[in-house]
């Protein structure tokens, strides 16, 4: 069930008997030539909304904002810092926790380490204050990478390359354009340094190859992803 289209009287009434909600998150980030700058949202939201065709859980209106640090210079990318994701986060679950659901799934369209880890140390916050809530933590390249065997997924493709424009072509096909402009690209920053011109070494947005993509290849990505975040779910 999607909250946002929810009544007030329909959401009182549900909440008796589904207590458990999905928060997808995303970004607005570079993402190619080919995807668009919410693609981490456009994913995440997307597979949510399918997941809870096979289990009783709501699906809270998305986050779209996230912490972007390799491509904040890129064009389009609008970031927030991990504190105000965290503060964001908590001020979400909390209430929703007060509307009667303890059972959270966080799910991140967004793979950038520092990112998740601002949404970890929210979870971690949580717990710790509400003892009856339980959380679950995932984010999509973590997921893909469950599934990868079977879909010869390179380890190496991580953004805007194979999986990502697969998911993209099957859950949002109109929003994917010059897919023929897009290549193959592995950036490469230098070792331990921080960097601060980060465009320097990552310019194309690109992590992978997105010329092995396909509508059909999405399609199985997809359904693998629900049965392993179906299983995820029924811990809860």
């Amino acid at each position: 069930m999607l909250i946002e289209s929810l009544t007030s009287e329909e959401f009182y009434l549900l909440r008796e008997k589904i207590k458990g909600v999905i928060i997808p998150i995303g970004s607005v980030e570079a993402h190619g030539p080919h995807l668009p700058l919410a693609t981490d949202l456009y994913t995440i939201y997307e597979i949510s909304k399918k997941l809870v065709e096979r289990i009783p859980f709501f699906v809270a209106p998305p986050i779209y904002y996230g912490l972007c640090r390799s491509t904040k210079d890129l064009p389009g990318t609008l970031s927030i810092r991990g504190e105000t994701l965290k503060a964001l986060l908590l001020d979400v679950m909390e209430s929703l926790y007060r509307q009667g659901l303890s059972h959270f799934i966080i799910l991140s369209g967004h793979a950038g380490g520092t990112h998740n880890g601002y949404l970890i140390d929210a979870a971690e916050t949580f717990v710790e204050k509400y003892k009856d809530s339980n959380i679950l933590v995932a984010d999509i390249a973590k997921l893909i990478k469950e599934i990868s065997g079977d879909l010869a997924i390179s380890d190496r493709d991580s953004h805007a390359g194979d999986w990502e424009t697969s998911l993209m072509l099957y859950l949002k096909p109109d929003t994917v354009k010059n897919l023929d402009s897009a290549f193959e690209d592995y950036p490469t920053f230098p070792k331990y340094k921080i960097v601060r011109d980060k465009i320097l070494y990552w310019p194309s947005g690109i992590w992978g190859n997105p010329q092995r993509a396909s509508l059909e290849r999405g399609k199985v990505m997809v359904e693998k992803l629900i049965e392993v975040l179906v299983n995820l779910l029924k811990t809860l």
